[in-house]
Formats: C-alpha cells, sequence, structure tokens
C-alpha cells in the first residue's frame, strides 16, 4: 500500500524535520511512502476560515481518486497503535492501494475535509503543533508497521 502525507508547507524547525526524515526512511522498508509538501497562497487580511477553505482545496485537490482519506482532526477518533496496524491491514486486504494523510493548518480543516474523510483520527486529546503532528504520525505508521511485521519496536 502507498502512503502519502500531504503537508502544508515545509517543517519549520530542524529538529522536527531530522525526525520526520528518520522515520519517513524507516517507513520506506515497509511500504511506498511520499512525504507532499503543498503551497497554499494565502491572502493578507483573510479570515482563519478563509485560510482554512484554501487549505482545504489544496489538500483535497491532491488526494487521488480512489485513495483512504485520513484526516488528523481533534475532533476524530483516537485508536490505538495495534489497531492502527489491523486498519491498515484491512485496507490492503480490501485491495486499497492508496492512503492519503491530511494534516491541516494551525487552524484546523474546513468542513469540506471533515465531510470528505474516509476516517476522522486524532493522535492525541492534547493539542500539537502540525508539524509535531507530521513527526507523530510517522512514528505511529513506523509502529504500525513493525506491529504488522512482527517486529520488536512496538514493545
Amino acid at each position: 500500500m502507498k502512503l502519502d502525507l500531504l503537508l502544508l508547507g515545509k517543517t519549520k524547525a530542524a529538529y522536527i524535520e531530522q525526525g520526520i526524515q528518520d522515520y519517513s526512511g524507516r517507513l520506506k522498508h515497509y511500504t511506498d511512502l511520499t512525504l507532499s509538501i503543498l503551497k497554499v497562497k494565502k491572502k493578507k487580511g483573510w479570515t482563519e476560515e478563509q485560510e482554512r477553505v484554501e487549505e482545504g482545496r489544496v489538500l483535497l485537490a491532491a488526494v487521488p481518486p480512489a485513495a483512504v482519506k485520513v484526516v488528523l482532526d481533534s475532533s476524530g477518533r483516537q485508536i490505538t497503535s495495534a489497531e492502527l496496524a489491523d486498519r491498515i491491514s484491512r485496507w490492503e486486504q480490501e485491495g486499497r492501494r492508496q492512503a492519503s494523510f491530511l494534516i491541516g493548518g494551525p487552524t484546523g480543516h474546513s468542513r469540506e475535509v471533515l465531510q470528505q474523510a474516509d476516517i476522522l483520527l486524532s493522535l492525541s486529546r492534547m493539542t500539537f503543533t502540525h508539524d509535531m503532528a507530521r513527526l507523530f504520525l510517522l512514528e505511529q505508521l513506523y509502529r504500525a508497521y513493525t506491529i504488522k511485521a512482527g517486529e520488536k519496536y512496538h514493545k
């Protein structure tokens, strides 16, 4: 299964980017992974809602038609690492070829993105920066693949 993380803009903190590169490299041993850095042209004076709508348009336009849309949002369901591994296995068994993970900007997702999600996923009830969410998601995906492979990392 191909995984695509759709990211709005570059990661700002070098230490987070280093972690992202580390887990991206680890994940590539198990699956085809792409980190898609998307650019959003914001206009000065836009409201947060206008920013969310534009970010959502850019994110949704980048999702291939048949991909599973996994939207990270605080309103989403929290699952365990083992449940994530099971969910990925089910998608593979169903013949799903790609999953796109949509991480929004600092103000969250637009209503349209939330409505089009195949699954709303929350990493935690706590709030993280969207850059940290990237790293945490990659770590959890790596953990899920080690669980699927029966390896010891996840223990």
